[in-house]
């Protein structure tokens, strides 16, 4: 039964997320899940990529957290559509969903937005699970971490179009092997994008916002 009510779940999830991205599809907008574990740098990276491309590109946000808007209060500055979303206010669940990210959607001007950024629950397992209708999934993982998460958690990396490996301005402090970090991820999904980043030194940021320009632009030229 427990089996049954999980694939049942899950279809239903899907479906949602194939009408969400069916209508980003006619709308011509960028939608981007950013998912990792806590702490690992997603709404600074997010704060970045906005603050670096807001004057070329139109963006909106979805804050997922279980509890508190803190992170939408940080990227406000911006002035840009922000929904944020507490699952703590329906059983404090540590993943976002289609259905909640659809109903947030009716909260944006789609013909005003060219790229949806998520920012989704921190948490390596669940939101894995969850397809969003998003043209990207991108997970952070930052060097402040052991460099077998991707291989501890394949499902998160393997589901994940691109890799952001993030703090690297850290290296010097850490005994972190760097080398190993990506041979990981590879061995998780041999087709992500890796691309090592630091929003302190502004390492790599240039090569994550080319990268975005590219899909932003492909996706409004489709």
């Amino acid at each position: 039964m427990e089996i049954k009510i999980l694939e049942n779940i899950f279809e239903s999830n899907r479906e949602m997320a194939e009408e969400i991205r069916s209508l980003l599809n006619e709308k011509k907008v960028y939608m981007i899940d950013i998912m990792s574990s806590p702490g690992a740098g997603k709404t600074t990276l997010t704060d970045t990529i906005i603050g670096k491309l807001k004057y070329e590109y139109r963006f909106g946000v979805i804050e997922g957290d279980i509890k508190t808007a803190t992170d939408a209060e940080k990227l406000a500055k911006h002035d840009i559509p922000i929904v944020q979303i507490e699952t703590s206010l329906f059983g404090g669940d540590c993943h976002l969903e289609s259905s909640w990210i659809m109903k947030s959607l009716d909260h944006f001007d789609l013909d005003d937005i060219d790229c949806i950024i998520i920012e989704n629950v921190g948490n390596l397992v669940c939101p894995a699970e969850f397809e969003l209708g998003d043209d990207e999934r991108m997970v952070v993982l930052s060097v402040t971490e052991g460099e077998d998460k991707p291989i501890k958690y394949p499902l998160m990396f393997n589901s994940s179009r691109t890799m952001v490996l993030s703090k690297t301005d850290l290296l010097p402090y850490l005994p972190y092997n760097i080398d190993t970090a990506i041979a990981n991820a590879r061995r998780a999904n041999p087709d992500i994008t890796i691309i090592k980043t630091s929003a302190l030194s502004g390492e790599g940021i240039g090569d994550l916002l080319d990268h975005l320009r590219k899909n932003i632009d492909r996706k409004k030229s489709a």
